[in-house]
């Protein structure tokens, strides 16, 4: 079993021209000829797209991750990721540090059955040690929903870094934090400081977009010291071919036991689901 618990989806009449404009976000940060004029993503970023893509890479599950960017947006965001769910695919809701009833649209998300949201405060201009995110938290915390959030730099978007490793430590004296997933292995280009902040804390981790810019031995290193048991396969598909990411993990020579943990079970725990009820 593996799923990959960071995908990307758009509704399809806007999914070409939101790609395009994260397209363009990479090219202005990292330089015109990034990517060495091959197309960024593997797939089409719908969830046609993503659902067609899943058998090749062998993932039977994939958690789809949106984001509000303004805080209009989130209800209509919510409803299509709500309206998405098969046993393929689940969408995590959002929500905008910004909305003044941010614990309501939480506890609305908690009764239609959501397990999630995603934050994405490179997008959403708010640090996540602020008091606006520490709200969120700490209501997510309490209504058992999982937060995850895009951590450490961003290949498209300039500084500053609003959830830097050192950040996120810092809400670590406001929640538990067993109910947090800091992306791209707790920190996009940040790793020496999430050895310094984040290996050993209850915040999971998961795998995407860092297969071409980690160092093997690095990354072997944060999953043995953090704990297998905090960290879960993701790919950031349409971004990385999850196939790719499997191989990478792969070439790590973790256990067995340690590639059962990441590629699934860690997945269905957090999920409050059993092997069993998954297949």
């Amino acid at each position: 079993m593996l799923i990959d618990f960071h995908t990307h989806i758009f509704p399809e009449k806007i999914a070409a021209r939101s790609i395009e404009a994260l397209v363009a976000g990479i090219k202005r940060e990292q330089g015109e000829d990034y990517g060495g004029g091959q197309p960024l993503t593997f797939r089409p970023a719908t969830l046609e797209g993503l659902l067609q893509s899943m058998p090749a890479a062998g993932v039977t599950r994939s958690i789809c991750l949106p984001i509000a960017t303004k805080p209009s947006q989130t209800e209509s965001i919510n409803r299509f990721a709500e309206g998405i769910r098969s046993e393929q695919a689940l969408s995590f809701g959002t929500v905008h540090p910004a909305d003044p009833n941010a614990e309501a649209v939480l506890e609305d998300l908690a009764a239609r059955g959501f397990k999630g949201i995603k934050l994405h405060l490179q997008f959403q201009l708010y640090d996540i040690d602020s008091p606006e995110v520490i709200r969120i938290l700490k209501c997510a915390e309490k209504l058992g929903l999982l937060v995850i959030f895009h951590a450490g730099a961003d290949i498209g978007l300039p500084p500053p870094v609003y959830t830097s490793p050192e950040k996120i430590s810092h809400v670590l004296s406001e929640v538990r934090g067993d109910h947090l997933i800091a992306a791209h292995l707790g920190g996009w280009a940040m790793w020496d400081d999430v050895e310094r902040y984040l290996v050993g804390t209850p915040v999971s981790l998961d795998t995407a977009f860092i297969r071409q810019f980690i160092s093997p031995e690095q990354c072997k290193r944060i999953i043995r010291t953090h704990g297998a048991d905090k960290i879960l396969f993701g790919s950031d598909s349409p971004w990385e071919n999850p196939a790719d990411t499997l191989d990478f993990l792969r070439s790590l020579d973790l256990t067995e036991d340690e590639m059962d943990l990441i590629t699934h079970k860690n997945a269905l725990r957090l999920l409050g689901e059993s092997e069993c009820t998954a297949n």
